[in-house]
């Protein structure tokens, strides 16, 4: 490792970055130096537009991942290498606007008919009943379902925020068949509250995030859904559905987690019942007519 990587290390782990967030940032930052073969240190802001050009036209990445490259590089340059950058130093891609995939309550159920395994299927209700990113999902321990209150506690989610979430009478169903299944009757006492709630093949380590997303696609192409359906399509639908039967939207914002109400405002967007609620101004034409002065005029007495 070089000092240079050890020290952005260091400065990420400083400010309490998440270990996504920090194997984000070495990605990119490895990507340009490759580019370049040599160290950022001694690249010119000229030279890193040029491979943000490159990324663009010749590796054709998203709008997104170029956006997530500047902002990787803008913390090498102006936190760890100290270069006194401007804010607007590196250019923002606009990035589209695009509307979740949401399925139907009838796709998510011939869904979970086709998850292969209880383990599975137990995960990926939990990504839809509860809402939880898969990240969140695959982090829960056994401690972290409360049973007694019908919550999930949802440890250090995204920006490093608790939260707790629903937790369903049929999803605590899910939850007891997987538990039994993994602690029988004569194990049971070895599962203890920190232990993870759905662990990997490894020892003392969780499920897979990739396994996890590989078997939802399957699935999804099991139940003949032409959707690109990733767990993250599971929140959504649970947030779209969660809105169509009446949900106050705050409430569906702190379940979700969003620290912005109008992260959350985008799945009426995609929620038909919502939009078909609304009434449209051209229904009402015509009933309000303005009133008619000679019509209102008092009659006058007779003597």
């Amino acid at each position: 490792m070089t000092p240079l990587r050890q020290r952005m290390i260091e400065d990420m782990q400083l400010r309490n970055l998440s270990a996504e967030t920090q194997r984000a940032y070495l990605h990119y930052v490895i990507g340009l130096a490759r580019f370049y073969q040599t160290s950022p240190e001694y690249l010119s802001l000229e030279e890193i537009r040029e491979y943000q050009l490159y990324m663009i036209n010749e590796r054709q990445y998203s709008a997104e991942s170029v956006n997530h490259f500047a902002v990787a590089a803008t913390f090498l340059y102006n936190v760890t290498l100290e270069t006194p950058w401007p804010d607007d130093a590196l250019p923002r891609c606009r990035v589209p606007h695009r509307l979740p995939v949401v399925l139907s309550a009838i796709e998510v159920d011939e869904f979970f008919q086709h998850v292969c395994t209880i383990r599975y299927r137990a995960a990926l209700m939990t990504a839809y009943g509860a809402g939880l990113r898969v990240s969140e999902v695959v982090a829960l321990r056994v401690g972290d379902i409360d049973s007694q209150r019908m919550l999930i506690r949802v440890q250090q989610g995204k920006g490093k925020r608790d939260r707790y979430s629903m937790l369903s009478p049929r999803l605590l169903d899910v939850l007891r068949c997987w538990y039994r299944s993994q602690y029988p009757a004569g194990q049971r006492h070895h599962a203890l509250p920190e232990d993870w709630l759905f662990p990997g093949w490894r020892k003392g380590r969780h499920m897979n995030v990739e396994s996890l997303q590989t078997v939802c696609r399957e699935a999804a192409r099991a139940a003949g859904i032409g959707k690109r359906v990733t767990v993250h399509t599971l929140r959504h639908s649970f947030a779209t559905h969660m809105l169509e039967n009446g949900t106050d939207i705050r409430l569906i914002q702190a379940l979700l987690g969003h620290s912005r109400i109008d992260t959350t405002a985008r799945y009426a967007a995609v929620s038909p019942n919502a939009v078909a609620a609304v009434g449209s101004p051209l229904d009402r034409l015509g009933q309000a007519r303005r009133p008619n002065p000679k019509a209102q005029a008092p009659t006058p007495a007779k003597r």
